[in-house]
Order: C-alpha cells, then structure tokens, then sequence
C-alpha cells in the first residue's frame, strides 16, 4: 500500500473507484455513492485544486480524502475508507479533519452513518458536535412502482440528443452545468430528466446515476419549482427514472434526503428508509461561518 495525493479531475476520479470499491465490499457501509462526488462536480469549487491524500493497494484506491467546498466559507470533509481494507480509520479520520481546518476559511461538516459507531466516536474525539441530521432510503428495482405520466399540460423530457437546448439546471447551477456533466464517466443524458409545460417551462427536474460497476442507481437530485409543486411531477420524474435505471440493470436504487416533505415523495415510490447521518463540526464559536448548503 502507498500513499499519493491529487487535485481536480484526478481526485475525482480516484474518488469514483474509491467509492465504488466500498459499495462493492459492502452493500450499504458509508454515506456516498462515487455518483454523489461526480454530482458534486456539476461546478467549479474552491477545494478542486487543495491536494488531498489517497491510500492504494495493487487494486487502486483503498481510502482517501474528499474535501467539498459548497461556498468559500462552508466546506464538507468526508474521511473514506474501503471496510475490511487494513486501513487506518483513525489516521485517515486525523488527516481529514486537518486538512479540513486548514483549507476551510470559515466552518466544515463531516457527515457521518449514525450506526458506524466508531466515526461518531472518532467525531467526537476530534472536538466536533453534531449538527443536522438526513436520511437514506433504499429500493429494491424489481419492486419499483409502475410509471406514473405527468398530468395533462405536462410533459417528461430527458438531454438525449438535446445540446442546443439550454440545462433545465443552468439557473441554480451555471451556464456550464450541461458540459461538466457530459464529461462525468457515470453521466447518462437519458438519465437527466425534466417535466416541462406545453409552452416549453420547466416545471421539475431530476438525474439519475447508473453506476454499471456496483450496480446501484442513484437518485440526485429532484427538483420541483414551487409554482408546479403538489401535482404529481415529482413522482413522475421518479417512476420513470427508476424504470430506464431497471431497463439499464440496475438492482437498487439509493436517495438521501434532509426533510420530511423529501421522505414523503421517496416514501410514496417504495424507498424504505435505512439509515440516518449526523453532520458534526467545530463547535459554534470555532470558527464562525455559515453551515454548508448541501
């Protein structure tokens, strides 16, 4: 085993096998999928040129750093580690929270699985609090919900074939969102879902991932303007997406969500929650900032 470190592209890249080989060595250990870190890309950050540590074997990466700046004085830590892999925890843990007070100019989060007992007590050891809470939910393809159209006036709309046509994700996401996600190794514009009215708005959006290594399909994000909200286009979007990851291969689905409105939706497609996370970080006089918007 030896010890590199990497920047942008490359420490994504070796995030995305990170992070596949812990699915594969476990069917539900942490709190990412590698389609998580290649959404998180979608823009420039801060943090894509702060070089962080990864750990490989003959095999490629066994743990590693993930460092997400979500504004310049808000970023995300998150120490990885493949189960069973002989790794460090601790010393990997140690190198992530340093790195972590040193980059970030304001607070930073750890998120971590509320049943992995060890990292809440690493957590803790390193002087963090915990914070908000989310949760995750798990769907089993074979048992997906038939697809729901959208209502009348209302029509689905996936990127296939569509690179004239603006992003639905340009407003929130930049002028740039549709090529860096068509550069994402784990990107499928048949994936990259969105409901639009008769006259051509979007009323919703939503991508899913189609990791063909671990066979998990990944739902992130789902979106729905709030002038279109409570008509069924949510479930829409879902019960379509989740059929073309089933028509793909996909075995499970996976969707992490942070309030109970989000629960609600997944819940009403089949997800069954699995899990809840903690973010803990510095406490909050040390130092002040803003808490991450994930």
């Amino acid at each position: 085993m030896h010890e590199t470190t990497a920047t942008g592209r490359e420490a994504l890249d070796l995030t995305t096998r990170l992070l596949q080989r812990v699915r594969l060595a476990h069917p539900t250990a942490g709190v990412w999928e590698a389609a998580d870190v290649q959404w998180w890309s979608r823009k420039p950050m801060a943090s894509d040129g702060v070089a962080r540590p990864f750990w490989l074997d003959d095999d490629g990466p066994v743990a590693g750093v993930v460092l997400t700046a979500w504004r310049e004085s808000a970023w995300q830590v998150d120490p990885v580690v493949v189960p069973g892999a002989g790794v460090d925890v601790a010393a990997v843990w140690a190198r992530a929270v340093e790195l972590a007070r040193q980059h970030s100019p304001g607070t930073f989060e750890v998120p971590v699985d509320d049943a992995d007992t060890a990292a809440v007590a690493l957590a803790t050891d390193a002087g963090l609090v915990a914070g908000s809470r989310d949760s995750t939910g798990w769907l089993d393809a074979a048992d997906r919900l038939p697809v729901v159209p959208p209502p009348a006036g209302f029509r689905l709309v996936d990127r296939v074939g569509r690179d004239d046509v603006p992003h639905p994700m340009v407003a929130r996401n930049g002028d740039d969102v549709a090529r860096r996600l068509a550069g994402l190794s784990l990107y499928d514009p048949a994936l990259d879902l969105a409901v639009k009215t008769d006259d051509g708005r979007v009323a919703g959006y939503t991508l899913l991932w189609h990791d063909e290594r671990t066979g998990v399909g990944l739902v992130e994000p789902v979106r729905v303007e709030d002038d279109f909200a409570r008509r069924g286009l949510g479930r829409a979007m879902l019960t379509a997406g989740i059929d073309r990851l089933a028509a793909r291969g996909v075995r499970r689905v996976k969707v992490s969500y942070g309030s109970e409105a989000a629960g609600a939706l997944y819940r009403g497609v089949g997800f069954t929650p699995t899990s809840t996370s903690t973010w803990f970080g510095p406490p909050t006089d040390e130092p002040d900032g803003d808490a991450p918007a994930r």
